[in-house]
């Protein structure tokens, strides 16, 4: 069963978490719900009820359907999703507030590192994890407050009718308007100008820190293609609708919304090669009415078969990389988690954005002010 609680506007919801998309045609997998109820039964049933933060829209239509409503026949207990735009400054007013609300909140990976230095999340409870699901998610994605909720990469996406020979295969390509001609569109995004280190021969290895030095190289890089760019797109929507509009041949994109178009029967490819990788992360927040079910939620989450119904309802990709197993063949190539994929993008430095400079300023501050004034030229 559900209760909802309604924060904010659902016409805003997706103002910032951009990436989500639509999924509303998968959003039935039964096998699922049937494969993690014994499982759940084991060590997570309970009673009551849980309140997880959600970003409302398609995301939290494909969410209920494939995680909570499998959840809560498992394990007895009911899920509260709260919507809102972005979940972090509603989680900081309330621990200033001496009151806190919700059980399970999405952080994004730049905001963790200070929300974890202030102590708003709770130690995440891995003895509640079955085997599959420690194996299956990686060290790097289970950290001691937080789990890696979803992957979302920014990536090289083109429309394959523009290039019926061959489209480009690196960000090396997309700045080669000879060879591959035509409008391009670009985020507007400041910490996605590493793309044009991408672009500049900066291996993937030495491309975090974004240093003075690399933000002058990039920008340097960005003003060769400038010219090019039909649009600077801010909402994740954006890119993939102007490649199916034929405004774009080619786009940075997030691989969510770009899944979920192809899915969908759009004409669209996926670069890989050089994309920029973020995290979001589930959090179990501190002073939360019911802490034990968040863990558990947490706990479920995490299970081979209940990612694998994440993914299909939302086309966003949890770290477990059993779920591949718990796929459809045709969508597996497509994620971010396979090996090729994976060993194709560079992780963003968080930890390094959310950093002060001499100033006093945060980096992501500082990258902000350089990429407005460039622009701005």
């Amino acid at each position: 069963m559900f209760k909802k609680a309604r924060i904010g506007s659902l016409d805003r919801a997706l103002s910032r978490r951009s990436i989500l998309e639509s999924a509303a045609a998968f959003l039935s997998v039964p096998f699922i719900a049937k494969a993690t109820a014994a499982w759940a039964q084991e060590k997570l049933a309970g009673s009551g009820e849980v309140v997880v933060f959600s970003y409302g829209g398609s995301y939290t239509q494909g969410v209920r359907k494939n995680v909570y409503e499998p959840f809560t026949k498992a394990t007895g207990i009911a899920v509260v999703d709260v919507t809102a735009d972005i979940a972090e400054p509603q989680v900081r007013a309330m621990n200033r507030a001496g009151r806190v609300d919700w059980d399970v909140a999405l952080i994004d990976g730049q905001n963790y590192p200070t929300m974890h230095e202030a102590g708003l999340f709770q130690p995440v409870d891995y003895s509640l994890w079955d085997d599959e699901a420690l194996k299956g998610a990686p060290q790097s994605a289970r950290l001691s407050d937080a789990v890696v909720a979803f992957r979302s990469t920014t990536l090289l996406a083109y429309d394959e009718r523009s290039f019926p020979k061959g489209g480009p295969q690196n960000w090396t390509d997309f700045w080669n308007v000879k060879a591959f001609p035509g409008p391009r569109g670009l985020s507007a995004v400041a910490r996605h100008m590493v793309l044009a280190l991408a672009a500049d021969g900066v291996p993937n290895s030495d491309r975090w820190p974004l240093t003075d030095d690399k933000v002058d190289r990039a920008l340097r890089k960005l003003a060769e293609i400038k010219p090019s760019i039909a649009k600077w797109w801010t909402a994740g929507g954006e890119p993939v609708q102007a490649l199916i509009n034929r405004e774009f041949v080619m786009t940075s994109c997030y691989d969510g919304r770009a899944l979920s178009a192809i899915r969908q029967g759009a004409p669209i490819r996926m670069v890989w090669s050089g994309g920029n990788l973020v995290y979001v992360y589930w959090t179990v927040l501190k002073g939360g009415p019911n802490n034990g079910n968040a863990q558990k939620f947490v706990a479920y989450l995490n299970r081979a078969q209940s990612a694998a119904g994440f993914t299909l309802g939302t086309n966003l990709t949890g770290p477990n990389v059993n779920q591949l197993l718990h796929l459809p063949a045709n969508i597996v190539p497509l994620l971010s988690i396979t090996e090729e994929n994976a060993s194709q993008v560079v992780p963003q430095d968080d930890a390094w954005l959310a950093a002060k400079r001499p100033d006093g300023k945060t980096n992501v501050d500082h990258l902000q002010e350089r990429w407005l004034a460039w622009r701005a030229q």
